[in-house]
């Protein structure tokens, strides 16, 4: 029903599209590459018949063959278009694969490979030069994808987040329709012979290495459906698929001088790099804000201190009005430690001030705001966002971890913008063995937001924002507020699922539906609302196809990107 509503042209779209193409104030040319090698020639017919019955008129099929029948086959079977190059890849070629041969065939301002059987819609070609001419300086464009049969039945689609060089670390976020300027493609070397069946991926690493963030476009439009191949199981002691993909990454790392170390996932398709600590090891202090519910402050602690293997922390409690007996009993046993300090704060319940009172005192270069809700699972998890945070060059303004409910479901994996209005936590109540939309619940990746339950940050740069807002969000939304400064700084915000802790959520606070919250929660809207405006309609890390209703990621009906034949 989607694809029939939002995704299938009318004549009346064709028309307008026809028409908003002769109105272009640039063409490129676009060189599409089709390395055929031992696929057959129906496979390879049905990928030059989607390229043949595109809108866009300004492109050329450079096909290169290994095979001499499906040569023959697939020059008999032509559509005797002289855009259409069909040669076959010369005996004696040096070492040349058939992506570069089709490479050199090239005469396109940009390139894109193709792969047999997989086709692209008709208008596919033509929203990439849309999306060139209003940005004339790209390196890279790519698009959204799905999975088509041999019955040409749609499934499986991967509506991708705008570019997230996160995401590329663990896989190949790329792929589908990767249009790359050729001048960018010739000046890393092309495709390498080492990293065959995994070329785009390669080119994709080394192509955005060298460009800036903004020269690398997402057009949110299915334009590629990949043809759907039977899956076979590696054989025991077979190596796995996924083998060059991490070798091209670690040759990627190694070229700009970085120290990650590059492991397989259970995730197919995925791999994880572990970044090295720091040396020496950041101080961290961790600020812990509490009232009363001692059995839970006190699980905390214990996490903290004694569950945690990182050994350069140390933790500031702030007692908001604990009353108790019991807690204050609990908090006056933590004077002996030299690592904690108590920080007794009286009045209204004010979670930016209590927070950034406790920064000011802070001796770590780093902070970390911890929930006293927090449990530890695993020891290794602040081991693990230090080492995210600390990446030189890498401009992380903060990291934020997995968290579970204490039924095992999924609490936080990132923050979305825009859901429910102002930021929702995206994947909430999944189980926590799930892997997520496209794998998302397993990978590394840049977000918006991420909650401040478990949260790092330097102190430097905290203070060079202003820290939480204690004026305008006391209570809500003062994490997404400072991930949202971060950024505006030129920061990136890192979610990680390699920090695992559990958070019971607000268990000593309560609940903001509570009618006595309501008023406040009712300013901190309007506030969030007029300060940041249009950039919570829209989420670069959330593709605009889906909804914003729930945390499902699930399809929006209607989508949300723009249609600019309609426009035109």
């Amino acid at each position: 029903m989607w694809i029939q509503r939002y995704d299938t042209l009318s004549g009346a779209d064709v028309a307008a599209i026809r028409e908003h193409i002769a109105s272009l104030s640039h063409r490129p040319r676009i060189s599409l590459l089709l390395p055929v090698g031992n696929a057959s020639a129906p496979a390879a017919l049905e990928t030059i018949g989607s390229v043949a019955a595109q809108l866009y008129p300004d492109w050329e099929l450079c096909v290169a063959v290994t095979d001499p029948a499906t040569a023959l086959e697939l020059r008999k079977r032509s559509l005797g278009d002289e855009r259409l190059k069909i040669a076959m890849l010369p005996p004696a070629h040096d070492g040349l694969t058939a992506e570069g041969f089709a490479l050199d065939a090239a005469t396109g301002e940009f390139v894109a490979l193709l792969s047999a059987g997989d086709k692209l819609p008709i208008h596919g070609l033509y929203l990439v030069a849309v999306e060139l001419n209003a940005h004339s300086r790209a390196d890279l464009v790519y698009s959204d994808e799905d999975r088509i049969n041999a019955r040409g039945q749609r499934s499986d689609p991967h509506f991708k987040p705008d570019w997230n060089p996160s995401l590329l670390q663990c896989r190949d976020g790329i792929g589908g329709l990767s249009v790359y300027r050729l001048e960018s493609v010739r000046a890393v070397g092309g495709f390498r012979r080492e990293f065959t069946g995994v070329a785009n991926y390669d080119l994709a690493l080394r192509v955005s290495a060298r460009s800036a963030p903004e020269l690398i476009r997402h057009v949110p439009h299915i334009l590629y459906h990949r043809r759907t191949m039977p899956h076979i199981s590696a054989a025991a002691g077979e190596s796995d698929e996924n083998e060059p993909a991490r070798r091209a990454f670690a040759d990627h790392l190694t070229a700009r001088g970085e120290t990650g170390t590059v492991v397989p996932t259970a995730l197919p398709g995925c791999h994880r790099v572990v970044w090295p600590l720091p040396e020496p090891l950041p101080q961290v202090s961790l600020i812990v804000p509490t009232r009363d519910r001692v059995h839970l402050l006190r699980a905390c602690v214990d996490g903290l201190l004694h569950g945690t293997r990182y050994p350069a922390l140390d933790l500031i409690i702030v007692d908001n009005e604990s009353r108790a007996p019991e807690t204050l009993d609990y908090l006056r046993s933590l004077d002996a430690d030299p690592r904690i300090r108590v920080l007794r704060i009286d009045g209204p319940f004010n979670f930016s001030a209590l927070n950034n009172r406790a920064a000011e005192l802070a001796r770590g270069d780093i902070i970390g705001f911890i929930n006293n809700d927090i449990t530890v699972i695993e020891p290794g998890w602040l081991d693990e966002m230090v080492s995210e945070l600390s990446r030189p060059g890498a401009r992380v303004g903060a990291v934020g971890a997995k968290l579970y409910y204490a039924d095992d479901t999924i609490q936080h994996a990132g923050l979305i913008l825009g859901l429910f209005g102002i930021a929702g936590h995206g994947h909430r109540h999944l189980p926590r063995s799930a892997s997520g939309y496209c794998e998302q619940l397993g990978l590394v990746r840049e977000v918006s937001a991420v909650t401040a339950a478990c949260m790092l940050v330097y102190r430097r740069l905290f203070q060079e924002v202003g820290g939480f807002d204690a004026d305008n969000l006391a209570v809500a939304f003062n994490d997404v507020d400072l991930c949202l400064k971060l950024r505006e700084a030129g920061y990136r915000i890192i979610w990680t699922p390699y920090a695992e802790l559990y958070h019971l959520e607000s268990a000593s606070r309560g609940s903001d539906a509570a009618r006595k919250n309501r008023a406040r929660v009712g300013r901190e809207l309007a506030y969030m609302r007029k300060r940041w405006g249009n950039m919570l309609l829209r989420d670069p890390f959330y593709n605009p196809n889906l909804t914003l209703q729930d945390e499902s990621f699930d399809l929006a009906f209607p989508p949300r990107p723009a249609r600019p034949w309609r426009a035109h």
